[in-house]
């Protein structure tokens, strides 16, 4: 039973925090609500740092999930630029880090997020190495395309995963040389596999990108403080006025950890784990968004999810189940991506080795086409690339389960509507 006198705590200022306090007080809440960011910036969506707001093609404030006087207005105590470093379950407390100040809560949500992993390899203490999760990373960051550009400067990036080609396109667009190291044999090798891999290879290679594919940089060379090479296990040498590692991102967990709550194995993507109403091991507390961990019935696998619609819908999710609502939480997985002239939306999950063929409906030489990862005739995701308005059809897809005819379904004139009696 809710009522006014509860407590709800919301530990981390990213999108699935500010989401889960926007609908705690749209649902009806009227007790407390504690949002605590560790970042002095108040909370904001991540898309924009490697797409529009890197380019310059977005304003700063449009980053942001609400304006600040909205917080106030809504009666949110936020506090940013704080930590938590401890909770206490038998208490039910969590300690802000920077004065010690203890907060009781009825119920925790934990929306901790993720990352970036770090290069472990001498030469990363050099001013020009970066990563890119932060506002204040892709505010230097768009600085430094900048001036790569203007110079004709040269940008090594760690990584051909989705953030990794996202920076090589703004990196180009500004005019900047760009040389991508990637242990796997295409990129997104690890999401697309092979067959659509090669595909972001070749369209990045149209427009200037150079990638060094099985291979994983070793040092990066400097002089004064300053980047001017990087060096493979190959025996390759780069050179470089800049490097950034982008070879994805770590579930920040360590608070759960040490309040003694379920984490899932790294093997399965690590994180907190928790049920399909997303609560962890101890059911006063929520975790949602990049830090959780969730069993996912469709996909009959454990699963934690980075992109931005998991942090959209999670969080409101969450804060629905603390208010005790009955709320199961299946989204298909779904994100997207631009770059140069190509939008793609992918929905689904078909890591390699879990799909028999790819279907493509539509014209992939021309970048104008839908891919499906197929497992004995039942969709697992699709990609519509430069086609829109097929996300919903695409999940339909999927959550059906349906064994579906892949003649039909590799025909643009057959309505995918009609593949699903």
């Amino acid at each position: 039973m809710v009522d006014a006198d509860q407590t709800f705590v919301i530990v981390g200022g990213g999108l699935a925090g500010a989401k889960a306090a926007e609908t705690l007080r749209t649902e009806g809440f009227t007790g407390r609500v504690i949002l605590i960011c560790d970042e002095r910036d108040h909370p904001y969506e991540r898309p924009p740092l490697s797409k529009g707001y890197l380019l310059g093609k977005e304003e700063r404030d449009s980053v942001f999930v609400h304006e600040p006087a909205w917080y106030a207005r809504n009666d949110i105590e936020l506090h940013l630029g704080q930590t938590v470093d401890a909770i206490d379950r038998t208490a039910k407390t969590v300690r802000f880090g920077e004065d010690g100040t203890v907060v009781r809560y009825d119920k925790l949500l934990l929306a901790t997020g993720a990352e970036p992993r770090r290069l472990d390899i001498p030469g990363t203490d050099l001013a020009g190495v970066h990563h890119l999760r932060r506002l204040a990373h892709a505010e230097r960051l768009k600085h430094v395309l900048t001036n790569l550009g203007r110079d004709n400067g040269h940008l090594v990036i760690a990584g051909a995963g989705w953030i990794g080609l996202e920076v090589a396109a703004a990196a180009r667009e500004y005019g900047a040389e760009v040389t991508v190291i990637e242990h796997g044999p295409t990129p997104l090798h690890g999401i697309l596999g092979p067959e659509l891999g090669g595909l972001f290879a070749e369209l990045h290679r149209e427009h200037g990108v150079r990638f060094h594919f099985g291979a994983r940089l070793t040092e990066i060379v400097g002089q004064d403080g300053m980047v001017l090479a990087a060096r493979t296990d190959d025996g390759e040498e780069h050179p470089a006025h800049d490097v950034l590692a982008a070879i994805g991102a770590a579930p920040r967990t360590h608070l759960a950890e040490a309040a003694g709550l379920e984490i899932a194995e790294r093997a399965h993507g690590g994180g907190i784990v928790v049920d399909e109403r997303l609560r962890t091991s101890d059911p006063d507390v929520y975790a949602a968004g990049d830090v959780a961990s969730f069993h996912h019935a469709l996909f009959e696998t454990s699963l934690r999810v980075e992109h931005w619609a998991n942090a959209l819908n999670g969080g409101p999710a969450a804060a629905r189940c603390m208010l005790g609502h009955e709320v199961t939480y299946d989204r298909v997985p779904y994100f997207f991506s631009d770059q140069y002239d190509l939008g793609m939306e992918y929905s689904g999950w078909a890591p390699p080795g879990t799909y028999d063929q790819v279907v493509i409906r539509g014209d992939a030489g021309k970048r104008e086409f839908i891919a499906f990862w197929v497992k004995e005739g039942r969709v697992l995701a699709g990609m519509n690339v430069n086609v829109w308005d097929v996300t919903d059809k695409i999940q339909h897809l999927i959550r059906t389960k349906a064994q579906v005819n892949t003649e039909s379904l590799a025909d643009p004139h057959v309505p995918l509507d009609s593949l699903v009696s």
